[in-house]
């Protein structure tokens, strides 16, 4: 079983950036992608950033060139560095990893992914 665990959520003004940890209890360097995405209530869950091991990123359309996503390989660590934060990119922010090859060719297709965290939330201010 893996257990992931996201951090880095809370409350910022409109213009700031917040950074979102997801520690993995699982070695994932063999791991095929560690994912974010998020949910509002009420609404779908949305892909955020993909990191595919090797390091080949994807983004959601609506945070390309604000958010990066990066891994820690040593530590099982996925990151979300997230600037330029709109009212808009409030929502929980969840991790997941997929051990299938299948997440490079649809990376924001839940069914791809065999583990999720729990959440952390993210607010932003106008």
């Amino acid at each position: 079983q893996v257990h992931l665990v996201e951090s880095g959520g809370g409350s910022v003004q409109a213009g700031g950036s917040l950074r979102l940890s997801c520690v993995a209890s699982v070695t994932t360097s063999s791991t095929y992608c560690m994912t974010w995405f998020r949910q509002t209530p009420g609404g779908e869950r949305e892909g955020v950033g993909m990191y595919y091991r090797g390091g080949r990123t994807s983004y959601g359309d609506s945070v390309k060139g604000r958010f990066t996503v990066s891994k820690d390989n040593a530590n099982d660590t996925l990151y979300l560095q997230m600037n330029e934060l709109k009212p808009e990119d409030t929502a929980m922010y969840y991790c997941a990893l997929s051990r299938s090859a299948g997440c490079l060719w649809a990376p924001f297709t839940r069914e791809q992914y065999n583990f999720w965290g729990r959440g952390t939330q993210v607010t932003v201010s106008s």
